[in-house]
């Protein structure tokens, strides 16, 4: 007889989170190698996911997330959520495949611009382009225009971004990517990487068990909050014999891989610094397991910015921006409640490591603490 399912604590749930995203402590790994345990991570703007993998890896340097985007082992392009990611090249079209559905979705949610589209007349032009050569979305639009007059013209590109796999192109900017990056074809840019060979079994499911890796134990919607996608219960319960089973505080059924670590509760967890649209806060449906509820909208605006959040004692506490002044980096903390003294201290050093980092031309460095 099968007894009940062991109840873990927000607070357990929070440390397994954080093992897995390489929070707990910094970690001796390679860029590649970080990207895939952190199941991709959020790109919307190119210099966030260099903050993120400094925030989690031993030593690692800008140039190191430079080197994998050259070399192709690591790519950015539209995957979860219809949002931009990194994934590594061997991760890129398994992923790709999972998303679909919800790629299309965000297409079909743009009904009235997009009304009219012929997809089967476009899709065939818009890859001749991009086979002639990398183009960012502005010269694109105005060829596809060319020979579509009657379409809007960001109908068109937002109808080729979503249902052609794409990879942006790297540069050798700052942070990787100009502002206004050029796009090519997924299967042009890896054609020599595993990324151009699929994925051996079924993509939803393979999709789950490589987001309950990294960010599990998790509810069916937790899961779904995740990547866009809907229906991931009937995936979940299908992969029942591979996976164990929990409950939250709350009752709710929660599924993990059996070999996935779970902190016990006092495992300490230090300051960290995450950067805009990290996928740690955008991971789960509830996400008490980092943060109270009350806090949610300071950090998802309603215009859905997802703020830059700095963590003590493994719970997000507040956001962070940082300025430079004549040569005088700031970053300043916005705290949700009086912090201690002692996880002031500690914010304060890990942030001017921070500063060093995103600003290494800067000659003096300040942290500065407010209450919100």
């Amino acid at each position: 007889m099968i007894g009940p399912m062991e109840t873990l604590t927000a607070r357990r749930l929070n440390r397994a989170t954080l093992a897995r995203q390489m929070l707990l402590a910094r970690e001796k790994a390679d860029v590649v190698t970080a990207v895939e345990r952190l199941g991709g991570m959020q790109a919307q703007e190119a210099r966030h996911p260099f903050t993120g993998l400094w925030t989690r890896i031993e030593g690692f340097r800008r140039e190191d997330l430079h080197r994998a985007l050259h070399e192709r082992s690591v790519v950015r392009g539209m995957m979860m959520r219809a949002t931009l990611h990194l994934v590594s090249a061997a991760d890129y079209a398994g992923f790709h495949a999972a998303v679909d559905p919800v790629l299309a979705a965000a297409l079909n949610g743009r009904g009235q611009l997009t009304a009219g589209l012929d997809l089967e007349a476009l899709l065939p032009v818009a890859r001749t382009i991009l086979a002639d050569g990398p183009r960012d979305f502005t010269a694109l639009r105005a060829l596809l225009q060319e020979e579509f007059p009657e379409a809007n013209d960001r109908a068109l590109g937002y109808a080729v971004r979503t249902r052609l796999p794409l990879v942006m192109v790297p540069t050798q900017d700052r942070w990787a990517f100009p502002p206004s990056a050029d796009f090519t074809l997924a299967e042009t840019w890896l054609e020599e990487k595993d990324g151009g060979k699929g994925a051996s079994g079924d993509p939803a499911e393979e999709l789950v068990l490589r987001y309950l890796a990294a960010f599990g134990p998790a509810t069916a919607a937790d899961a779904q909050t995740w990547s866009g996608l809907k229906g991931l219960r009937a995936v979940l319960d299908g992969l029942r014999p591979k996976l164990v089973t929990f409950r939250d505080e709350k009752g709710r059924e929660l599924f993990d891989l059996p070999e996935a670590p779970r902190p016990e509760e006092d495992v300490p967890a230090p300051a960290r610094f995450l950067p805009d649209f990290d996928n740690l806060v955008l991971a789960h449906a509830d996400r008490t397991r980092l943060m109270a509820e009350e806090y949610r909208p300071r950090v998802t605006t309603k215009n859905l910015r997802v703020r830059a959040t700095f963590l003590w004692d493994g719970l997000v506490r507040g956001t962070w921006q940082a300025e430079t002044k004549r040569k005088t980096a700031v970053l300043i903390l916005t705290a949700f409640e009086p912090l201690p003294e002692d996880a002031i201290a500690a914010l304060t050093t890990e942030g001017e490591e921070l500063l060093r980092f995103l600003e290494p031309d800067a000659t003096a460095y300040e942290v500065r603490v407010e209450d919100s």
